[in-house]
């Protein structure tokens, strides 16, 4: 087999990796979007607000320690402990959900009914002010996050495929993880929208709030289940890309690579986060090796999804699995 083929299915598994990734941060968006209509800017901060306070509860960090040492002149920044992984994940499990609940009564009940720019504005002002609160609770240094995640090359893929063809395939085992707990993630969000009452109560809002209401669906409660729902998704979105590259502000800007994948997914439709992911990773991954790093100086992967999304938005606007787009004249 050519080298360049195999090259090229090696850039192609890559990419599928690289867009499951995309794809676990556009969960959390395609979650509130359905319950509520909100489009919520803020996902890709509460994916690093998970990971930051994961960090933080792991390491027996204090929060606000600087904050408590400025006001009061103390020298304090650890608790002297360390949390096992799994206890700390629990934890901010409990306060992703304890924030889904702040936003729900201390924002979004106050502004049922508006128009959704309104919506969306304050989801970019929940954005700022969580990164805020971040960065006053934890500081703001890169830090690193371990929760026993594997990384680094699969030494069975590699050597499989060197005697297969003589070449090796290059596949990080964090990113095998992260596909498999991505699947996983998406099996379980169906099978609770399919076959719980909480699931079918949040489809009802989905699909009607005004009827889900008249039998009686309280819109507080599913408003702060999905919350805290997509605050779980993010928790798992943050660890996988804090493990990747570190627990750093400019996680925050994962949300600007899934917005491409909900353009073409849709906002609507969890398989289509999914399938959304998978071709913008693949896609940009072939387009560098096939056309951006021969012909146009490389750095095609900065750029390459948003050109697809627009597009998509030219003809298909909905998405390839989003609701079609009807009005009545």
């Amino acid at each position: 087999m050519p080298d360049q083929l195999l090259f090229a299915i090696e850039v192609s598994l890559n990419g599928l990796m690289a867009g499951v990734m995309y794809a676990l941060v556009a969960l959390g968006f395609v979650l509130i979007f359905k319950a509520s209509g909100i489009f919520n800017y803020a996902q890709g901060v509460m994916a690093l607000f998970a990971a930051m306070t994961l960090v933080g509860i792991q390491n027996g960090q204090v929060p606000f320690a600087h904050l408590i040492n400025a006001t009061f002149g103390t020298k304090i920044h650890h608790f002297g402990w360390e949390v096992p992984a799994l206890a700390a994940i629990l934890l901010t499990v409990v306060i992703m959900a304890a924030f889904a609940w702040a936003v729900n009564r201390y924002i979004f009940r106050h502004l049922v009914n508006q128009e959704p720019i309104i919506l969306f504005m304050a989801t970019i002002g929940l954005a700022y002010f969580l990164e805020g609160v971040a960065d006053l609770m934890w500081g703001s240094e890169i830090k690193k996050l371990d929760v026993g995640l594997p990384q680094g090359i699969n030494d069975w893929i590699d050597t499989t495929t060197f005697d297969a063809f003589g070449y090796g395939f290059f596949i990080d085992n964090l990113d095998i993880v992260a596909t498999i707990i991505a699947a996983l993630l998406v099996l379980g969000l169906v099978a609770f929208s399919q076959y719980t009452k909480e699931g079918r109560a949040l489809r009802a809002v989905a699909d009607d709030h005004q009827a889900a209401l008249s039998v009686g669906i309280s819109l507080n409660f599913i408003w702060v289940l999905v919350w805290s729902i997509a605050g779980f998704v993010a928790l798992v979105a943050g660890i996988m890309w804090g493990t990747k590259s570190g627990v750093q502000f400019s996680l925050s800007l994962i949300a600007l690579k899934a917005l491409p994948v909900l353009m073409l997914g849709g906002f609507t439709s969890i398989p289509g986060a999914i399938v959304g992911g998978l071709i913008i990773g693949v896609g940009e991954k072939l387009f560098e090796f096939a056309i951006g790093a021969p012909y146009l100086g490389g750095a095609t992967e900065n750029w390459f999804a948003y050109v697809l999304a627009l597009i998509f938005l030219v003809f298909r606007p909905q998405g390839l699995f989003g609701e079609k787009i009807i009005e009545r004249v």
